[in-house]
Protein backbone atom coordinates (compact mmCIF):
# COMPACT_ATOMS: atom_id res chain seq x y z
CA UNK A 1 0.00 0.00 0.00
CA UNK A 2 1.39 3.38 -0.92
CA UNK A 3 0.80 6.44 1.51
CA UNK A 4 1.05 9.36 0.64
CA UNK A 5 0.91 12.30 3.50
CA UNK A 6 0.75 16.37 2.64
CA UNK A 7 2.16 17.49 5.63
CA UNK A 8 5.27 17.06 7.74
CA UNK A 9 4.27 18.41 11.29
CA UNK A 10 2.12 16.69 14.29
CA UNK A 11 -1.01 15.19 12.39
CA UNK A 12 0.74 14.40 9.34
CA UNK A 13 3.83 12.66 11.26
CA UNK A 14 1.26 10.83 14.35
CA UNK A 15 0.03 9.32 11.05
CA UNK A 16 2.90 8.21 9.15
CA UNK A 17 4.05 6.90 12.62
CA UNK A 18 1.06 4.67 13.15
CA UNK A 19 1.29 3.51 9.75
CA UNK A 20 4.64 2.92 10.48
CA UNK A 21 3.83 0.27 13.65
CA UNK A 22 1.21 -1.80 11.47
CA UNK A 23 1.89 -4.64 9.67
CA UNK A 24 1.94 -5.28 6.32
CA UNK A 25 3.84 -4.17 3.25
CA UNK A 26 3.53 0.27 3.29
CA UNK A 27 5.62 2.51 1.07
CA UNK A 28 5.18 6.41 2.79
CA UNK A 29 5.65 9.49 1.16
CA UNK A 30 5.25 12.62 2.87
CA UNK A 31 5.65 15.95 1.28
CA UNK A 32 6.21 19.72 3.18
CA UNK A 33 6.83 22.62 2.11
CA UNK A 34 9.32 23.92 4.45
CA UNK A 35 12.56 22.20 5.65
CA UNK A 36 11.25 21.02 9.48
CA UNK A 37 9.56 17.99 10.27
CA UNK A 38 7.72 17.67 13.72
CA UNK A 39 7.79 20.62 16.00
CA UNK A 40 6.07 22.74 18.56
CA UNK A 41 4.43 25.51 17.63
CA UNK A 42 3.08 26.33 20.96
CA UNK A 43 6.73 26.58 22.39
CA UNK A 44 8.07 28.82 20.04
CA UNK A 45 7.03 32.42 22.25
CA UNK A 46 9.03 31.41 25.05
CA UNK A 47 12.46 32.18 22.45
CA UNK A 48 11.67 35.29 23.10
CA UNK A 49 12.25 35.61 26.70
CA UNK A 50 15.13 33.12 26.65
CA UNK A 51 12.78 30.59 28.45
CA UNK A 52 13.37 28.16 25.51
CA UNK A 53 16.70 28.93 24.30
CA UNK A 54 16.63 28.10 21.10
CA UNK A 55 13.52 28.00 18.06
CA UNK A 56 15.23 24.70 17.18
CA UNK A 57 14.73 23.55 20.82
CA UNK A 58 11.21 22.56 19.99
CA UNK A 59 11.64 20.45 17.26
CA UNK A 60 10.34 16.64 18.29
CA UNK A 61 11.87 14.46 15.36
CA UNK A 62 14.01 15.55 12.76
CA UNK A 63 13.46 14.49 9.23
CA UNK A 64 16.73 12.24 9.09
CA UNK A 65 15.04 10.33 12.13
CA UNK A 66 12.13 9.97 10.39
CA UNK A 67 14.24 8.87 7.37
CA UNK A 68 16.78 6.47 8.72
CA UNK A 69 15.22 4.99 11.49
CA UNK A 70 11.64 4.33 10.07
CA UNK A 71 12.16 4.11 6.59
CA UNK A 72 9.85 6.88 5.38
CA UNK A 73 10.26 8.98 2.34
CA UNK A 74 10.32 12.50 4.14
CA UNK A 75 10.65 15.37 1.72
CA UNK A 76 11.23 18.61 2.29
CA UNK A 77 10.64 22.20 -0.14
CA UNK A 78 8.19 19.92 -1.60
CA UNK A 79 4.36 22.15 -2.01
CA UNK A 80 1.77 20.11 -3.51
CA UNK A 81 -0.14 22.29 -5.55
CA UNK A 82 -3.07 19.92 -6.54
CA UNK A 83 -4.76 16.43 -5.81
CA UNK A 84 -6.02 14.64 -8.55
CA UNK A 85 -8.30 12.31 -6.88
CA UNK A 86 -9.87 10.69 -9.77
CA UNK A 87 -6.35 9.72 -10.49
CA UNK A 88 -5.02 9.17 -7.25
CA UNK A 89 -2.44 11.52 -7.59
CA UNK A 90 -0.81 14.73 -6.32
CA UNK A 91 1.57 17.47 -7.75
CA UNK A 92 3.70 20.66 -7.10
CA UNK A 93 6.63 22.56 -7.06
CA UNK A 94 9.91 21.85 -5.25
CA UNK A 95 10.38 25.30 -3.80
CA UNK A 96 14.33 25.14 -3.54
CA UNK A 97 14.40 24.43 -7.23
CA UNK A 98 11.68 25.45 -9.03
CA UNK A 99 11.02 21.99 -10.46
CA UNK A 100 7.84 20.28 -10.42
CA UNK A 101 6.96 17.21 -9.23
CA UNK A 102 4.24 14.60 -9.29
CA UNK A 103 3.40 11.33 -7.19
CA UNK A 104 0.49 8.78 -7.36
CA UNK A 105 -1.23 7.37 -4.05
CA UNK A 106 -3.43 4.52 -3.20
CA UNK A 107 -4.76 6.61 0.37
CA UNK A 108 -4.12 10.56 0.80
CA UNK A 109 -3.81 12.54 4.11
CA UNK A 110 -4.25 15.65 3.59
CA UNK A 111 -2.48 17.62 7.12
CA UNK A 112 -1.19 20.74 5.80
CA UNK A 113 -2.68 22.82 8.98
CA UNK A 114 -3.17 26.53 8.85
CA UNK A 115 -1.21 29.35 8.33
CA UNK A 116 -1.32 32.77 10.16
CA UNK A 117 -4.29 35.48 8.55
CA UNK A 118 -2.18 38.38 6.56
CA UNK A 119 -4.47 41.43 5.70
CA UNK A 120 -3.10 42.84 2.47
CA UNK A 121 -2.86 46.24 4.88
CA UNK A 122 -0.84 48.98 2.91
CA UNK A 123 3.11 49.20 4.68
CA UNK A 124 2.88 45.16 5.55
CA UNK A 125 5.78 44.80 3.30
CA UNK A 126 7.90 46.87 5.95
CA UNK A 127 10.80 45.47 8.16
CA UNK A 128 9.74 44.58 11.46
CA UNK A 129 6.36 42.99 11.08
CA UNK A 130 5.66 39.27 11.94
CA UNK A 131 3.80 36.29 12.17
CA UNK A 132 4.92 33.68 14.88
CA UNK A 133 3.98 30.45 13.45
CA UNK A 134 7.20 28.49 12.58
CA UNK A 135 10.91 27.93 13.25
CA UNK A 136 12.14 30.31 10.59
CA UNK A 137 9.50 33.20 11.64
CA UNK A 138 10.39 32.74 15.05
CA UNK A 139 14.36 33.27 14.07
CA UNK A 140 13.54 36.19 11.87
CA UNK A 141 11.96 38.02 15.31
CA UNK A 142 14.87 37.34 17.27
CA UNK A 143 17.33 38.65 14.71
CA UNK A 144 15.35 41.95 14.38
CA UNK A 145 15.34 41.83 17.84
CA UNK A 146 18.95 42.46 17.88
CA UNK A 147 18.38 46.25 16.34
CA UNK A 148 17.27 48.58 18.31
CA UNK A 149 13.66 47.49 19.21
CA UNK A 150 12.32 49.14 21.97
CA UNK A 151 8.41 49.28 21.71
CA UNK A 152 6.46 46.13 19.92
CA UNK A 153 3.03 46.56 19.21
CA UNK A 154 1.25 43.04 18.97
CA UNK A 155 -2.27 43.26 16.77
CA UNK A 156 -4.95 40.48 18.49
CA UNK A 157 -5.14 39.55 22.05
CA UNK A 158 -5.40 35.93 21.58
CA UNK A 159 -3.55 32.93 22.62
CA UNK A 160 -0.19 33.69 21.01
CA UNK A 161 -0.91 37.65 21.10
CA UNK A 162 -0.90 36.98 25.14
CA UNK A 163 1.89 34.56 25.45
CA UNK A 164 4.10 36.70 22.80
CA UNK A 165 3.28 40.17 24.92
CA UNK A 166 4.61 37.97 28.34
CA UNK A 167 7.84 37.11 26.65
CA UNK A 168 8.25 40.28 25.33
CA UNK A 169 7.69 41.81 28.34
CA UNK A 170 10.34 39.51 30.00
CA UNK A 171 12.69 40.46 27.62
CA UNK A 172 12.49 43.77 28.64
CA UNK A 173 10.60 45.40 26.15
CA UNK A 174 7.39 47.40 26.01
CA UNK A 175 4.41 46.06 24.70
CA UNK A 176 1.35 47.29 23.59
CA UNK A 177 -1.75 44.86 21.99
CA UNK A 178 -4.50 46.27 19.57
CA UNK A 179 -7.82 44.47 19.79
CA UNK A 180 -10.80 45.25 17.19
CA UNK A 181 -13.24 44.12 19.71
CA UNK A 182 -13.76 45.20 23.64
CA UNK A 183 -11.98 42.02 25.27
CA UNK A 184 -8.92 40.16 25.22
CA UNK A 185 -9.40 36.08 24.84
CA UNK A 186 -12.56 35.89 22.63
CA UNK A 187 -13.18 32.30 23.96
CA UNK A 188 -13.49 33.48 26.93
CA UNK A 189 -16.84 35.35 28.79
CA UNK A 190 -16.59 39.21 29.06
CA UNK A 191 -16.62 38.49 32.71
CA UNK A 192 -13.69 36.68 33.23
CA UNK A 193 -11.70 38.84 30.70
CA UNK A 194 -11.85 41.02 32.82
CA UNK A 195 -9.46 39.23 34.96
CA UNK A 196 -7.21 39.07 32.50
CA UNK A 197 -7.37 42.93 31.39
CA UNK A 198 -6.71 43.39 35.07
CA UNK A 199 -3.63 41.18 34.89
CA UNK A 200 -1.93 42.91 31.78
CA UNK A 201 -2.29 46.37 33.54
CA UNK A 202 -0.82 44.83 36.56
CA UNK A 203 2.54 43.83 34.11
CA UNK A 204 2.84 47.05 32.66
CA UNK A 205 0.99 46.23 29.22
CA UNK A 206 -1.30 48.54 27.64
CA UNK A 207 -4.04 47.59 25.66
CA UNK A 208 -6.13 49.30 23.53
CA UNK A 209 -9.04 47.90 22.62
CA UNK A 210 -12.15 48.59 19.84
CA UNK A 211 -9.41 49.77 17.12
CA UNK A 212 -8.82 48.11 13.78
CA UNK A 213 -5.68 48.46 11.97
CA UNK A 214 -5.58 50.26 8.82
CA UNK A 215 -2.24 50.91 7.48
CA UNK A 216 1.57 50.65 8.40
CA UNK A 217 4.23 53.13 7.67
CA UNK A 218 7.95 54.30 8.20
CA UNK A 219 10.93 54.32 5.75
CA UNK A 220 12.40 51.24 5.00
CA UNK A 221 11.35 49.51 8.70
CA UNK A 222 7.86 49.73 10.39
CA UNK A 223 7.85 53.04 12.71
CA UNK A 224 3.57 53.64 12.97
CA UNK A 225 0.64 51.88 12.86
CA UNK A 226 -2.46 53.10 12.16
CA UNK A 227 -5.79 52.49 13.44
CA UNK A 228 -9.28 53.95 11.89
CA UNK A 229 -8.85 56.23 15.25
CA UNK A 230 -5.23 56.83 16.16
CA UNK A 231 -1.42 57.02 15.14
CA UNK A 232 0.81 54.83 17.34
CA UNK A 233 4.78 54.55 17.26
CA UNK A 234 6.30 51.44 17.94
CA UNK A 235 9.75 49.63 16.42
CA UNK A 236 8.40 45.99 15.61
CA UNK A 237 5.32 44.74 14.91
CA UNK A 238 3.88 40.77 15.85
CA UNK A 239 0.46 40.02 13.82
CA UNK A 240 -1.84 37.80 15.71
CA UNK A 241 -4.81 37.88 14.30
CA UNK A 242 -6.02 34.18 13.50
CA UNK A 243 -5.03 31.32 11.15
CA UNK A 244 -7.36 30.12 8.15
CA UNK A 245 -6.70 26.02 7.17
CA UNK A 246 -4.59 25.39 4.18
CA UNK A 247 -6.82 24.28 1.54
CA UNK A 248 -7.03 26.42 -0.98
CA UNK A 249 -4.85 24.57 -3.68
CA UNK A 250 -7.56 21.43 -3.17
CA UNK A 251 -10.53 22.36 -5.54
CA UNK A 252 -14.16 21.75 -5.19
CA UNK A 253 -14.76 18.01 -5.09
CA UNK A 254 -14.04 18.24 -1.43
CA UNK A 255 -16.98 19.51 1.04
CA UNK A 256 -15.30 22.35 3.68
CA UNK A 257 -16.59 23.90 6.79
CA UNK A 258 -17.16 28.04 7.15
CA UNK A 259 -13.89 28.12 7.76
CA UNK A 260 -12.46 26.66 5.12
CA UNK A 261 -11.54 23.22 6.89
CA UNK A 262 -12.19 20.11 5.50
CA UNK A 263 -14.79 17.83 6.80
CA UNK A 264 -14.10 14.65 8.15
CA UNK A 265 -16.36 11.91 9.57
CA UNK A 266 -15.34 9.97 12.85
CA UNK A 267 -12.90 7.79 11.03
CA UNK A 268 -11.33 10.84 9.18
CA UNK A 269 -12.18 10.48 5.92
CA UNK A 270 -13.31 13.20 3.92
CA UNK A 271 -15.88 12.96 0.93
CA UNK A 272 -13.45 11.75 -1.75
CA UNK A 273 -12.76 8.28 -1.56
CA UNK A 274 -9.43 7.32 -0.17
CA UNK A 275 -8.95 11.13 0.65
CA UNK A 276 -8.36 11.88 4.41
CA UNK A 277 -7.62 14.73 6.79
CA UNK A 278 -6.63 15.34 10.31
CA UNK A 279 -5.06 18.48 12.07
CA UNK A 280 -5.56 22.74 11.73
CA UNK A 281 -6.89 22.00 8.23
CA UNK A 282 -10.30 19.13 9.46
CA UNK A 283 -12.98 19.67 10.75
CA UNK A 284 -13.54 18.48 15.08
CA UNK A 285 -16.72 16.85 16.01
CA UNK A 286 -17.51 18.77 19.10
CA UNK A 287 -19.03 16.58 22.15
CA UNK A 288 -20.70 19.76 23.90
CA UNK A 289 -22.34 20.71 20.82
CA UNK A 290 -22.96 17.82 19.05
CA UNK A 291 -21.64 19.47 16.07
CA UNK A 292 -18.56 19.62 13.59
CA UNK A 293 -16.00 22.38 14.90
CA UNK A 294 -12.86 24.02 14.16
CA UNK A 295 -10.82 24.58 17.30
CA UNK A 296 -7.16 24.21 16.16
CA UNK A 297 -4.72 22.68 18.71
CA UNK A 298 -1.96 20.85 18.89
CA UNK A 299 -3.78 17.97 21.01
CA UNK A 300 -6.52 17.80 18.61
CA UNK A 301 -3.56 17.41 15.98
CA UNK A 302 -1.81 14.74 17.51
CA UNK A 303 -5.04 12.83 18.20
CA UNK A 304 -6.88 12.76 14.75
CA UNK A 305 -3.28 12.21 13.24
CA UNK A 306 -2.91 8.87 14.90
CA UNK A 307 -6.35 7.92 14.62
CA UNK A 308 -6.39 8.25 10.62
CA UNK A 309 -2.80 6.77 10.46
CA UNK A 310 -4.66 3.34 12.10
CA UNK A 311 -7.65 4.03 9.54
CA UNK A 312 -4.92 4.03 6.78
CA UNK A 313 -3.39 0.92 7.68
CA UNK A 314 -6.81 -1.00 8.16
CA UNK A 315 -8.07 -0.53 11.31
CA UNK A 316 -11.68 0.92 11.86
CA UNK A 317 -11.38 3.12 14.65
CA UNK A 318 -13.26 6.34 15.48
CA UNK A 319 -12.04 9.88 16.91
CA UNK A 320 -13.96 10.33 20.07
CA UNK A 321 -14.13 14.00 19.58
CA UNK A 322 -13.31 17.52 21.24
CA UNK A 323 -14.64 19.24 24.46
CA UNK A 324 -12.85 22.79 23.53
CA UNK A 325 -10.40 22.35 26.61
CA UNK A 326 -6.84 24.89 26.47
CA UNK A 327 -4.95 26.83 28.78
CA UNK A 328 -1.97 29.56 28.90
CA UNK A 329 -0.11 31.21 31.24
CA UNK A 330 -0.59 35.41 31.10
CA UNK A 331 2.20 36.45 33.72
CA UNK A 332 0.92 35.32 37.16
CA UNK A 333 -2.33 34.13 35.83
CA UNK A 334 -3.10 30.62 34.25
CA UNK A 335 -6.35 31.04 32.18
CA UNK A 336 -8.50 27.87 31.44
CA UNK A 337 -11.05 26.97 29.78
CA UNK A 338 -13.71 24.23 28.41
CA UNK A 339 -17.12 22.98 26.82
CA UNK A 340 -18.52 26.55 25.49
CA UNK A 341 -18.94 29.97 27.24
CA UNK A 342 -22.55 31.51 28.65
CA UNK A 343 -21.90 33.61 25.10
CA UNK A 344 -22.03 30.47 22.92
CA UNK A 345 -24.81 28.92 24.44
CA UNK A 346 -27.03 31.79 24.19
CA UNK A 347 -26.24 31.78 20.38
CA UNK A 348 -27.43 28.13 20.24
CA UNK A 349 -30.65 28.44 22.22
CA UNK A 350 -30.04 26.86 25.27
CA UNK A 351 -31.90 27.01 28.40
CA UNK A 352 -28.88 27.30 30.88
CA UNK A 353 -27.42 28.76 33.83
CA UNK A 354 -23.99 29.89 35.17
CA UNK A 355 -22.44 30.27 38.61
CA UNK A 356 -18.94 31.90 39.34
CA UNK A 357 -17.10 31.63 42.78
CA UNK A 358 -13.90 33.66 43.77
CA UNK A 359 -12.30 31.71 46.05
CA UNK A 360 -8.56 30.20 47.09
CA UNK A 361 -7.03 26.97 45.59
CA UNK A 362 -5.90 25.98 48.84
CA UNK A 363 -7.16 26.05 52.11
CA UNK A 364 -7.76 29.44 53.76
CA UNK A 365 -5.78 28.92 56.98
CA UNK A 366 -2.71 27.19 54.70
CA UNK A 367 -2.37 30.47 52.52
CA UNK A 368 -4.36 33.58 51.79
CA UNK A 369 -1.81 34.60 48.63
CA UNK A 370 -3.40 32.39 46.15
CA UNK A 371 -6.81 33.38 44.58
CA UNK A 372 -9.38 31.53 41.80
CA UNK A 373 -11.92 32.03 39.71
CA UNK A 374 -14.32 29.27 38.47
CA UNK A 375 -17.17 29.95 36.38
CA UNK A 376 -19.59 26.91 35.53
CA UNK A 377 -22.13 27.25 32.43
CA UNK A 378 -24.61 24.60 32.82
CA UNK A 379 -28.11 23.89 31.47
CA UNK A 380 -30.82 25.22 33.82
CA UNK A 381 -33.05 22.56 33.96
CA UNK A 382 -31.22 18.87 33.85
CA UNK A 383 -28.06 20.32 35.52
CA UNK A 384 -25.89 18.82 32.57
CA UNK A 385 -22.60 20.86 32.60
CA UNK A 386 -21.70 22.45 29.04
CA UNK A 387 -18.72 24.26 30.07
CA UNK A 388 -16.18 26.15 32.81
CA UNK A 389 -13.69 28.57 32.90
CA UNK A 390 -11.17 29.17 35.35
CA UNK A 391 -8.83 31.59 35.82
CA UNK A 392 -6.07 32.20 39.12
CA UNK A 393 -2.34 32.28 40.36
CA UNK A 394 -2.56 28.39 40.82
CA UNK A 395 -4.45 25.33 40.05
CA UNK A 396 -5.85 26.76 37.24
CA UNK A 397 -4.85 23.51 35.21
CA UNK A 398 -5.79 20.51 37.94
CA UNK A 399 -9.76 22.16 37.59
CA UNK A 400 -9.78 22.16 33.90
CA UNK A 401 -8.84 18.68 33.19
CA UNK A 402 -11.38 17.79 35.78
CA UNK A 403 -14.44 19.78 34.03
CA UNK A 404 -12.92 18.42 30.66
CA UNK A 405 -13.45 14.85 31.94
CA UNK A 406 -16.86 15.16 33.37
CA UNK A 407 -17.46 17.16 29.59
CA UNK A 408 -16.55 14.37 28.33
CA UNK A 409 -18.76 12.08 30.42
CA UNK A 410 -21.86 14.24 30.10
CA UNK A 411 -21.68 14.88 33.81
CA UNK A 412 -23.73 17.01 35.89
CA UNK A 413 -23.33 19.45 38.23
CA UNK A 414 -24.87 17.26 40.55
CA UNK A 415 -21.89 14.75 40.04
CA UNK A 416 -19.38 16.82 40.10
CA UNK A 417 -20.45 17.19 44.04
CA UNK A 418 -19.91 13.03 44.23
CA UNK A 419 -16.39 13.27 43.01
CA UNK A 420 -13.49 11.72 45.14
CA UNK A 421 -10.81 14.64 44.61
CA UNK A 422 -7.89 14.94 46.18
CA UNK A 423 -7.36 17.11 49.54
CA UNK A 424 -4.82 18.74 51.15
CA UNK A 425 -3.96 21.92 52.83
CA UNK A 426 -1.64 23.07 50.08
CA UNK A 427 -3.68 21.67 46.89
CA UNK A 428 -7.41 22.74 48.17
CA UNK A 429 -9.95 22.82 50.87
CA UNK A 430 -12.30 20.09 51.73
CA UNK A 431 -14.59 21.19 49.15
CA UNK A 432 -12.46 22.03 45.88
CA UNK A 433 -13.24 25.03 44.40
CA UNK A 434 -15.35 23.22 41.06
CA UNK A 435 -17.21 21.12 43.77
CA UNK A 436 -17.89 25.16 45.26
CA UNK A 437 -19.32 26.07 42.26
CA UNK A 438 -21.44 22.95 41.56
CA UNK A 439 -22.93 23.59 45.27
CA UNK A 440 -24.26 26.85 44.21
CA UNK A 441 -26.24 25.43 41.36
CA UNK A 442 -28.51 22.96 43.63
Amino acid sequence: MKYVIIGGDAAGMSAAMQIVRSEGDHEIITFERGEIYSYGQCGLPYTISGIVDEPEDVIARKVETFRDKYGIDARVNHEVTNVDSAAKKVSGIVTSSGENFEETYDKLLVATGASPVTPDWQGSDLKGIFHMKTIPDTRKILDFMDQDVNHVTIVGGGFIGLEAAENFKEAGKDVTIIQRGDQLMNPFDSDMAELIHEEAEKQGVEVIFNESVQHFSGESNVEQIHTDQHTYETDMVLMSIGIKPNTQFLGNELSYGPKGELLVNDYMETNVQDVYAAGDCASQYNRVTQEQDYVPLGTHANKQGMVAGQNLSGERVSFKGIVGTSILKFFDLDIARTGITEKKAKDLGIDYDTVTVKTRPVAGYYSSEEKITVKLVYQKKSKQLLGGQVIGNLGADKRIDVLATALYHNMTTDQLLNLDLAYAPPYNGVWDPIQQAAKRTL
